[in-house]
């Protein structure tokens, strides 16, 4: 192709001014009034288009000829022009009084109002609109491009009755390309062509962004002039938004060479940008009603509306993927290494989001490159161009010796490219390279223009297929590349920054953070360690046996460790109180979760109040089961929270329909928790009764300690429903454990509990080497594996397992570990401690 012809052809294309053509299309009449309602245009088919005994002319009033009925009717609909593009119309409209009807559309240019009138065709609309409702319902079912494309060119072709409808859309570099057809069957077809962007010029496209419906009735049909053909300010009558505006003469000879007598061409505007276009031709003169044009309009916004559906569908799909490659980048370069050292780990995973022949990168004056991209020197001579380029921005591009010359020396290893500069140091960036393609573009015809001998372009005679092979450019970026390596470069910039000479002061900083972080921790650990002890001594007096002192003692540890949890998901911040309540009756009374209500607003909880309320909804909870409403097959417990006149938190615990409740002929150390730890510890109040029908009892926890959640889901609603425990399997147990533990006393008494549930055979295993060493003389039915040995995982031991489709559960006092029980393949999570009931559940799954 001649770019230079095609150029040319653009300069002189646009600069026509097809808004400006001061005549219009004979099947309609135009009047522009001024705020008085007085003729300053009338077009020259006025009288012939409203009435032989019209006399309307310049400079009189429309009262003359327009009935006030009519004039009444019209200035009302000039009320809602409100917006410089906007047209009102008015629908079978007696203009006279005479009982004739006309359509009429209004708008504004500049000072004027624009009347454009045509005959009115009755039933027009409401048979268009009966057709038209069932045809987008058929539309909005798509989730394809190409087959809504395809689909909407038959269903307006079927509405419009037009002998070809094309539906077309804009490509990156504003050529556009034919993706759906609907066409009589003789005529040739004119799918997957492309049409140069000198065929739609650019004040053309920025008309059509503007008036969305452009209609030519007869190509042959001489021009309607309109009187004056300047306005009283000495300006031509802006014609930009009307609909029977005349074409030029250009357009006309374009589409008479293709043998078309009549069009119509309907814009696709998403989000203010001209996406693509109905193109519909008529091999002979074809006038549509003005009822049946505004049908095809409405039809056009709702295929506006699917095609930014389908859109934004991928829009998300792509914000995904650039998740994804974030999430894989971050992982990758947790451990700081360099960039330009780990170009060999960075290539497998860009590569899985986007296709790539070549990268190469190049950081504080080191490149590294690995596939097809240019060497070192190559490189290097190009970085001077490229420092010019708009900071923080993609340099892309099929062909990168168009806007970058040295890139010529290697444009047969590597022609196209996304350059990203990577730090705010104009010498640091990461290249993604395609390698050249030899492509073939099928043309609508030559798509270069002739010049006369006087220099006036020729549209081009010939429309059908011409093919030019085109060099030294790669296979083409799409949005979607785009779009990630922009998430790509975010992504690297944010590792860089860790890697910078921050980080050094960083890391000082963490050193003094680290330190009171061990004082504080020692601080902590030594509280728990006072508390256990402090819960061991106190409940020797409760228990008859020392499986019942084992299984009190352990209840209430199990219960500080899912409240310990529960704050620190959330890095040691208030945790919501329904968890708390959750994990209590799910550990206690499995299979009963029915029978508890929660009603009130949601709360959080502070860190300092979680653990001791934990122990008091765990011992509630847990007399409840043994001795209260939980314990038959009848009964219901019923947990109303609310906030009260200071804030405070208020909890009425009301029991019903169990065995009949007697005190307690002594005071363990159960009750005291009960009565005395929110009083002692956070200034609260605490009651209980012991009716005959059913304990009662009520906890006012200090507003300090509350937040609460205003406005709903999850923690806000009326009534919470607790989530019901999956029903274990009554299917035999494994008999083959293998136990990957470090700790000797957790691996001791792991093995006790799985001996006591019925396992024959357990393998204990404290490290990574002898665990796949067992494994080579063993095939167990199932494995536990503590995630981190000392200064090592597991997760060889993982891979091994599964491989072998062995199934197994990681245990661990990491509770973050559970975004990754997926991602390698484990049943769940173990989290520590955990004790018998949990290892039954895991056998019995």
């Amino acid at each position: 192709m001649n770019r230079g012809t095609e150029q040319s052809s653009l300069t002189d294309c646009d600069r026509e001014p097809v808004h400006l053509i001061g005549a219009i299309q004979g099947f309609g009449t135009l009047i522009a009034v001024n705020g008085d309602w007085i003729v300053a245009h009338l077009a020259d088919n006025a009288q012939e288009i409203l009435c032989a005994e019209c006399t309307l002319e310049l400079g009189e009033a429309v009262s003359v000829s327009f009935c006030p009925d009519a004039i009444a009717e019209l200035r009302s609909a000039t009320s809602s022009l409100l917006d410089p593009d906007a047209i009102e119309r008015v629908f079978g409209i007696d203009l006279h009084g005479d009982g004739r009807l006309f359509d009429c559309a209004l708008h504004i240019s500049d000072s004027l109002f624009i009347l454009e009138i045509e005959p009115h065709e009755v039933g027009a609309v409401e048979r268009g609109m009966k057709v038209v409702r069932p045809l987008l319902k058929r539309l909005e079912q798509h989730r394809d491009l190409r087959e809504m494309g395809d689909n909407a060119c038959k269903l307006l072709r079927e509405l419009l009755g037009y002998d070809r409808v094309m539906l077309y859309r804009f490509r990156q570099d504003d050529s556009g390309e034919v993706i759906a057809e609907a066409k009589r069957g003789d005529l040739e077809t004119f799918l997957d062509l492309r049409y140069p962007r000198a065929d739609i010029p650019q004040q053309a496209r920025a008309l059509f962004v503007r008036n969305r419906f452009r209609l030519i009735a007869d190509m042959r049909s001489d021009p309607v002039a309109i009187r004056p053909a300047v306005a009283f300010e000495g300006k031509p009558l802006d014609l930009s938004m009307s609909v029977l505006r005349s074409h030029s003469q250009m357009h006309v000879e374009y589409m008479r060479n293709m043998g078309v007598n009549a069009s119509l061409a309907i814009s696709i505007v998403i989000r203010g940008k001209l996406w693509g276009m109905f193109a519909c031709h008529h091999m002979e003169p074809r006038l549509l009603s003005y009822g049946l044009r505004t049908v095809a309009e409405l039809f056009s916004e709702i295929v506006s509306l699917v095609v930014d559906r389908i859109q934004s569908a991928k829009i998300n799909r792509q914000q995904e993927a650039s998740r994804l490659l974030h999430d894989r980048l971050m992982r990758s370069f947790a451990d700081g290494d360099a960039l330009i050292e780990s170009l060999p780990a960075l290539a497998p995973i860009v590569s899985r989001a986007i296709e790539f022949d070549g990268i190469s990168v190049l950081i504080d004056g080191v490149y590294n490159a690995k596939g097809h991209a240019p060497d070192e020197d190559q490189f290097r001579r190009m970085v001077p161009r490229l420092n010019t380029a708009p900071t923080g921005k993609l340099i892309v591009t099929e062909c990168l010796a168009d806007v970058v010359a040295e890139a010529e020396a290697f444009q047969a290893k590597a022609a196209g490219a996304i350059i990203m500069p990577i730090s705010k140091r104009p010498r640091d960036f990461l290249a993604l390279w395609r390698r050249e393609e030899l492509q073939t573009v099928t043309w609508a015809g030559d798509p270069n223009k002739t010049v006369d001998g006087d220099g006036r372009i020729n549209p081009r005679k010939s429309f059908s297929a011409w093919q030019e092979t085109m060099r030294g450019r790669s296979r083409e970026w799409n949005d979607q590349d785009v779009q990630l390596a922009e998430g790509l470069r975010t992504s690297l910039l944010e590792i860089i920054l860790r890697l910078t000479e921050e980080q050094v002061q960083e890391r000082a900083r963490s050193q003094q953070q680290q330190e009171l972080l061990i004082a504080e921790l020692n601080h902590r650990v030594r509280n728990i360690l006072n508390l256990i002890k402090g819960l061991i001594s106190q409940s020797r007096g409760e228990a008859t046996s020392i499986e019942d002192f084992s299984e009190i003692v352990g209840g209430r540890i199990s219960s500080l460790a899912s409240a310990h949890d529960n704050i620190t998901k959330g890095n040691w911040s208030p945790a919501p109180f329904r968890l708390l309540i959750e994990s209590e009756v799910n550990a206690y009374v499995s299979g009963k979760q029915d029978r508890v209500k929660v009603t009130g607003p949601g709360v959080m909880i502070a860190p300092e109040a979680y653990t001791v309320l934990a122990l008091v909804i765990h011992e509630m909870v847990t007399n409840s089961a043994k001795y209260g409403s939980l314990s038959d097959s009848s009964g219901a417990l019923d947990i109303r929270i609310s906030e009260g006149p200071s804030g405070d938190l208020e909890i009425a615990w009301a029991e019903s329909g169990g065995p009949p409740v007697k005190p307690p002929q002594r005071r363990g150390f159960g009750s005291t928790i009960i009565e005395r730890s929110v009083p002692h510890e956070l200034g609260g109040q605490a009651t209980i009764d012991y009716n005959l029908s059913g304990v009662t009892a009520r906890f006012s926890i200090p507003r300090e300690f509350v937040t609460w959640i205003k406005g709903g889901a999850p923690d806000g609603t009326s009534e919470m429903v607790l989530p019901t425990k999956p029903a274990t399997s009554n299917g035999e147990i494994p008999q083959s454990v293998l136990l990957v533990e470090d700790s000797m006393i957790i691996a001791l008494d792991t093995e006790d509990c799985l001996k006591e549930l019925g396992v024959d055979t357990i393998r204990v295993e404290s490290t990574v080497a002898g665990a796949l060493k067992a494994l080579e003389g063993l095939t167990p039915e199932l494995a536990i594996l503590d995630y981190n040995l000392g200064n090592e995982s597991s997760e060889k031991v993982a891979e091994e397992l599964s491989r072998r489709e062995i199934p197994y559960w990681l245990a661990t006092g990491y509770g973050e570990m559970g975004d990754r029980i997926e991602e390698m393949g484990a049943q769940g999570l173990l989290t520590k401690p955990y004790g018998k009931e949990e290892l039954k559940s895991i056998l019995n799954a």
